[in-house]
């Protein structure tokens, strides 16, 4: 008897968005592409509330710029910013973000952006669950749903 395919959790009711989910979503050749529009569909059906920060657009933005168009990334603020919702934070934020950096970046492949979601997801947000494609997300101990 074959095995029965492993039953992936449904999205809670808020998650934090990586740049690895927005990217995921927009790149059809990205090998988590079929993944993250399955978890974009559900979490538009659930009315998910998708929460991010400024640093994960800044860096989404970027890269549909660089790898894809200014098109893409001018699509990306037209139909995807609007509905998020962004974390403001402070810049004892950004302090202990360094802190983790320091620690972190020599043994992991840590970018600054995922320092600052780690420390915003663990004390603004109550460790709320991610979407993330980003190993960093795992290897830092967030709950990732992705």
């Amino acid at each position: 008897m074959a095995d029965a395919p492993e039953a992936r959790p449904t999205l809670p009711g808020r998650v934090f968005c990586d740049t690895s989910y927005f990217y995921a979503c927009a790149d059809r050749d990205d090998m988590h592409h079929r993944r993250a529009l399955a978890l974009a569909s559900e979490a538009a059906s659930r009315r998910t509330q998708l929460w991010t920060t400024w640093d994960v657009i800044s860096e989404t933005l970027t890269l549909l710029r660089y790898r894809h168009s200014s098109l893409a990334a001018i699509r990306f603020l037209d139909e995807v910013k609007p509905g998020l919702h962004i974390v403001d934070y402070g810049a004892n934020v950004r302090v202990e973000a360094e802190q983790v950096f320091r620690r972190r970046s020599r043994d992991h492949r840590l970018s600054f952006c995922d320092a600052i979601s780690f420390i915003v997801v663990i004390t603004l947000l109550d460790h709320m669950p991610c979407l993330a494609f980003d190993e960093d997300f795992r290897s830092l101990g967030l709950t990732v749903v992705a």
